[in-house]
């Protein structure tokens, strides 16, 4: 039994701990030394002398929320406020997902997705190693730990990257990939539903994500197909998975389009088969309508189709594409073109599929929020208190504590992010407090940049960064490197 403190920076009082693990709520104080939470128990209050104290009656203290999926790359350098993720009670990002990273890539435009972290002027960062000096030296206000993409290691090596790559150039990916390890990356992300590397061979892929085991990476995907062939998508990653020897994360799986809407039950169904042999877990946000860049495939299928972002026709974001369409009186062709590059929501799933993938047994919540749409999609905002206050409290999908054992607990240990994801002492000090009662999303498809409801304070490593519903100018956030997690 650990010793408690008689002193300590912050004691958190009188509140209900929800602890991460999955365990019900219990009435417990919380005492912050540093970094770290120094004693977890009853009426430490009485007990611990503390030069700052948080009174939490009526509110849940659980551990900051982990975003497990973002693209928030370029966003911890522009805006390191983070304003849109610690406004709802998150304190670490998992970064470099669907294959696009801010480096290992520098001096030329990037190819979609790539462009949706930024322009040339943001590529330029040749190695993984600068791209993290350059956080480190400028902290944002949360935690990030990185994934490198493969198409930014393809757009680094490759003179055509819509094509597959040649062994010299694969050779030289792998230098790329092994220098991200070494710096630190958590491990390797594809997007192979995107031109740049929807040409690239499975054994491309397993090639590369057989350098990821050995340091302990995983490897997350976002599949080649999340349509009517969703399911040879699965049985690839899986493949992917067991060949490399590697844990793998399917990024925000969904059913996209009417003709596969209820395949998530085979799709579920498979990956609980695979999970008795090898590491497969998933994310999901709960919005039934995903965003990435204006694609003319990408449209069909859609039940409506918004532009969030057009380099040539800004005064168009947050129109309906089909009424420009009509206004210009062309084809879905020649609309793409003009508008582009330019980025989209589209409304392709369905309410039931993601309420049974949100069920899964510990389905991950990652927002694929895009920082720097102008008219971006509410999941940047709301993704976090949507779960807790829609699906949680008001449709009781899964008791409270599922709900943030799922974003916290679950995603440490999935992304190795030791030492985070629960409140006991000894972890490391990120932790939201929010009112169950109140907590919910305020953003929607009309006002996407709404501040949620409900958060009361966030604290990373110790610090408080966000309180009285504003940030407090602190950016104590670090990157979480593998070879660096601690106990």
């Amino acid at each position: 039994m650990s010793t408690v403190p008689t002193t300590c920076d912050l004691l958190i009082h009188s509140g209900d701990v929800i602890d991460g693990t999955g365990v019900a709520r219990a009435h417990l104080d919380v005492a912050v030394t540093g970094d770290r939470i120094v004693a977890v128990g009853d009426h430490l209050d009485l007990r611990i002398d503390a030069t700052s104290k948080i009174d939490a009656s009526g509110l849940i203290v659980a551990p900051g929320f982990i975003d497990a999926h973002t693209h928030d790359d370029r966003a911890v350098l522009s805006g390191p406020d983070m304003t849109p993720k610690v406004s709802q009670g998150v304190t670490s990002v998992v970064t470099g997902n669907c294959g696009a990273s801010l480096a290992p890539f520098a001096g030329r435009e990037p190819p979609p997705p790539m462009n949706l972290l930024g322009d040339a002027s943001w590529y330029r960062f040749p190695t993984m190693r600068e791209y993290m000096e350059a956080v480190e030296a400028s902290p944002p206000a949360l935690n990030l730990a990185p994934l490198v993409g493969h198409t930014a290691l393809r757009a680094a090596t490759m003179d055509d990257v819509y094509r597959a790559a040649t062994a010299a150039e694969i050779a030289r990916m792998e230098t790329l990939l092994d220098e991200a390890l070494e710096a630190g990356c958590i491990g390797m992300s594809t997007g192979l539903a995107y031109p740049p590397a929807v040409e690239a061979p499975t054994d491309e892929v397993v090639t590369l994500a057989s350098r990821l085991g050995a340091r302990g990476g995983i490897y997350a995907t976002h599949m080649r197909d999340e349509g009517t062939g969703i399911l040879d998508s699965v049985r690839e990653t899986l493949e992917i998975g067991e060949r490399a020897g590697v844990p793998v994360v399917i990024s925000h799986h969904k059913c996209s389009g009417r003709e596969s809407w209820g395949l998530s039950r085979e799709t579920l169904a498979t990956i609980a088969h695979a999970r008795a042999k090898q590491s497969v877990n998933l994310d999901v946000y709960p919005y039934v309508a995903s965003s990435t860049v204006l694609l003319v495939d990408w449209i069909a299928g859609a039940e409506r189709v918004l532009v969030t972002w057009s380099a040539s026709h800004p005064e168009l974001n947050g129109r309906d594409f089909e009424g420009i369409r009509a206004e210009w009186g062309c084809s879905v062709e020649e609309a793409v073109e003009r508008l582009s590059p330019a980025g989209a929501i589209y409304f392709k799933m369905d309410e039931e599929d993601l309420q049974r993938i949100l069920r899964f047994q510990d389905a991950m919540i990652g927002s694929d929020g895009l920082p720097h749409d102008t008219f971006p999609h509410p999941r940047l905002w709301g993704t976090f208190p949507r779960v807790l206050g829609h699906y949680c409290r008001e449709l009781g999908l899964f008791p409270l504590e599922e709900a943030v054992h799922r974003m916290t607990g679950v995603t440490a240990r999935v992304f190795g992010l030791t030492g985070r994801g629960t409140i006991r002492t000894g972890g490391l000090a990120d932790i939201v407090l929010f009112d169950p009662d109140r907590i919910t999303d305020e953003a929607d498809f009309s006002a996407p940049t709404r501040q949620a409801r409900g958060i009361y304070q966030v604290i990373v490593n110790g610090k408080q960064v966000w309180r009285g519903g504003e940030w407090t100018g602190a950016r104590p956030g670090r990157i979480l490197r593998r070879e660096q997690a601690e106990d």
